[in-house]
């Protein structure tokens, strides 16, 4: 038996390991060529230290509390040198991947379909390589290479990880760089470069009522979540709260119904700006968060949109006194990839 480990490193990289059965989380690193922080590998030093934030594991009791306390094993910190996994796992590590002479992962694939949504959004559909791998936790991102160009282009993960096909619901950004090829010149068949995945925006076990806020193409990430969801089962209520500037910006309604079928416990709502419009909830998704899904505080809340959308949550968060059991939020820009934007 072998369990994957995700270990998040500081500079935005994460890089997926397999654990062995039995087997530290420290070796199967150094097995896989990633040099996690050590000195003693025998739970005296410390310098392996980490935080394990999803997943179920072994310390023993074979390590110092000099290296490892009470308190911070209570707080999900851990030895990767002493750390046995039983599950799957996420390791926050605390220092850069370039320290851990590792690097973030780089792969190709080929374009399946372009289809522009709306006027202000495009989905663009990839498949992968035979044989690449590409994990990624679900509402992470990745960079796209534009063709022709030096640059590239971030955008977060529309698809289930795992998936061969990966997609992505991308902003139509008039004179942008990635834009002007998707809408001008990108055709099926062409071959893209890809490299990542990155960020620390993804979605956390569940363990208490969760709250979505999406704005425009920041619905994305929660595409992925929800379709995460779906092939692992959800018990907890979760509730989406989808906000666009205009009625035509409103894409992927259909998916969203699919889900709400799909699972018993999501719900979802969507909020239209324009105040000639008529749908039938307007203005912002500040104005829509009703009490019966921010739980009395009880909830996780998961943020994603331009930066003027998150900066009105959070004022609004700390105007009105709430404050989440957790609040997980990324911005983004049309040319920034969202976790280099937070």
């Amino acid at each position: 038996m072998s369990y994957t480990i995700a270990l998040n490193f500081e500079d935005g990289v994460t890089r997926f390991i397999g654990c062995k059965e039995g087997e530290t989380v420290l070796d199967a690193a150094y097995r896989q060529k990633v040099n996690l922080p050590m000195d003693c590998s025998d739970g005296v030093c410390g310098t392996c230290k980490g935080h394990c934030e999803q997943g179920s594991f072994d310390l023993g009791d074979e390590y110092l509390e000099d290296a490892l306390s009470d308190e911070e094993a209570a707080e999900g910190q851990v030895l990767t040198c002493q750390m046995v996994p039983s599950t799957d796992c996420v390791i926050q590590v605390p220092v850069a991947s370039t320290l851990c002479k590792t690097a973030v992962g780089k792969l190709e694939g080929t374009v399946a379909t372009v289809e522009q949504l709306s006027e202000d959004s495009i989905e663009l559909s990839i498949d992968l390589d035979e044989g690449a791998e590409l994990a990624f936790l679900p509402g992470q991102y990745i960079h796209i290479d534009v063709p022709g160009t030096e640059e590239h282009r971030s955008y977060s993960f529309s698809s289930r990880p795992g998936a061969a096909r990966t997609t992505f619901l991308i902003r139509n950004v008039t004179g942008g760089l990635m834009s002007g090829y998707l809408t001008e010149q990108c055709k099926p068949g062409e071959r893209l470069g890809l490299t990542g995945p990155m960020g620390s925006f993804y979605l956390r076990e569940l363990t208490r009522p969760v709250l979505m806020l999406a704005g425009g193409t920041g619905l994305a990430p929660f595409l992925s979540m929800l379709e995460q969801l779906v092939e692992k089962g959800c018990e907890q209520p979760v509730h989406l709260i989808y906000g666009v500037n205009k009625d035509d910006h409103l894409v992927k309604t259909e998916v969203l119904d699919a889900f709400d079928e799909a699972l018993p416990n999501f719900t979802y709502s969507t909020v239209v700006v324009d105040e000639a419009s008529d749908h039938p909830r307007k203005g912002y998704v500040t104005h829509h968060m009703d009490a019966e899904v921010l739980h009395d505080g009880d909830v996780d809340v998961y943020l994603c949109g331009p930066p003027p959308m998150v900066d009105a949550v959070l004022k609004h968060f700390d105007e009105q006194g709430i404050a989440p059991q957790s609040f997980h939020y990324e911005k983004f820009t049309p040319n920034q990839a969202p976790g280099e934007a937070a």
